[in-house]
């Protein structure tokens, strides 16, 4: 594997340089307050904004992928601004490989009596509320079923197309999503005003593990066009994404060098470790937008998703620097700190986050290393 971190930030001359002319091209655009420095506070900040949180599963086996077979369930959570105003753009999570079902044993899909699908969607609603407060709606899918029979990651790749297809039916006026919204606390039919404030146009996707590299395997040059008539992906967050190529060397599955991304990883991860800086590596002379990637120092893999961090039922500690590591919290912060400005800034055109992505402003808690990929026509 080569050196994860062999390019570290630019020099210090084109972080200006990309600093100035971007924050120029974005002066008429908003500021939004600044990201709250503990995830308590983010909580309470989205709901003090009015944050309200839907669910939807049309069921275990609702969806089969055309060109493997494999059969998913159609489940997700949906954070977004209770009061919808306008069209916001719609980021879209998904979720890596975890244990399918509550039961560690299982080995089948749907679950075995007496277990129950595990809800690792739900890992990033603390990601999701602050996201949502900030203008977006926000889409986390469970992904349980490829998890349990698959491993093929575009299968991951055309569930999330899956995904924006129902949602751009919806945003529409129309769709299989139309009627089937529940409260998840009780269980009670809801109907958020989607439609009509859902662009399409302007969509987010994070996968995190596997699913990170599912989310860059769906916005490569090679499967854009497999997108779903209409929808439009203008930024991609690879979060302690898995990264190796097969044959070795052959990346086109996964090389973008058209829709901006970023890649977050970690120091500490014993999952993956930092596999993921490979995808600035590769669009090197080739992207036509610029993307970043932040490393975050003692931080792990699993603390990222609150359902596979400790103590949830099947959480575990995957550091490999226990002693240093993070706490869970301030892990979450540095990610929500970093997503906010990575989505604000790519899909509001908001210039206040570009410090945070250029590493010119410090994340909380988190010493961290940056890197900007210009692209390819900047010298």
């Amino acid at each position: 594997m080569r050196s994860p971190l062999r390019s570290t930030v630019r020099t210090a001359a084109a972080s200006l340089l990309l600093a100035a002319g971007l924050l120029a091209a974005g002066t008429q655009t908003p500021a939004v307050a600044a990201v709250p420095h503990s995830t308590a506070a983010t909580a309470a900040a989205a709901t003090a904004a009015g944050v309200a949180t839907a669910e939807y599963d049309l069921g275990d086996t609702a969806f089969t992928d055309p060109e493997s077979g494999t059969v998913s369930e159609v489940r997700a959570v949906v954070h977004y601004p209770r009061h919808l105003t306008g069209r916001l753009p719609l980021v879209v999570m998904s979720h890596g490989s975890w244990y399918a079902c509550d039961d560690a044993d299982a080995q089948t899909w749907p679950c075995p009596a007496g277990s129950h699908p595990y809800p690792s969607y739900r890992g990033y609603d603390y990601l999701g509320r602050a996201l949502a407060e900030r203008g977006f709606v926000v889409v986390s899918l469970s992904a349980d079923a490829i998890n349990m029979t698959s491993f093929d990651y575009g299968d991951r790749a055309r569930l999330i197309n899956e995904h924006l297809r129902l949602w751009r039916d919806l945003a529409n006026g129309g769709g299989a999503l139309k009627g089937r919204f529940t409260d998840p606390a009780t269980g009670r039919e809801v109907a958020p005003a989607f439609t009509g404030h859902v662009d399409m146009t302007r969509v987010g996707t994070l996968g995190h593990s596997r699913g990170g590299k599912g989310a860059m395997w769906q916005a490569s040059d090679k499967h854009r066009a497999e997108w779903p008539t209409g929808v439009r992906v203008k930024a991609v967050l690879a979060l302690a994404p898995v990264k190796f190529d097969y044959p070795e060397g052959e990346n086109s599955d996964t090389l973008d060098t058209k829709v901006p991304f970023a890649v977050v990883t970690s120091t500490c991860d014993g999952a993956v470790h930092e596999q993921g800086q490979e995808y600035l590596d590769d669009i090197a002379g080739l992207n036509t937008v610029t993307d970043f990637s932040i490393s975050l120092q003692h931080a792990n893999h699993n603390y990222f998703n609150r359902s596979w961090t400790p103590p949830a039922s099947l959480g575990e500690d995957d550091s490999t620097c226990p002693a240093q590591e993070l706490t869970p919290a301030h892990q979450q912060d540095a990610l929500t700190a970093y997503a906010v400005a990575f989505y604000r800034y790519e899909l509001y055109a908001d210039p206040t986050g570009l410090p945070v992505l250029t590493g010119r402003r410090p994340l909380p808690h988190t010493p961290a290393t940056t890197r900007v990929a210009l692209p390819a026509t900047t010298s």
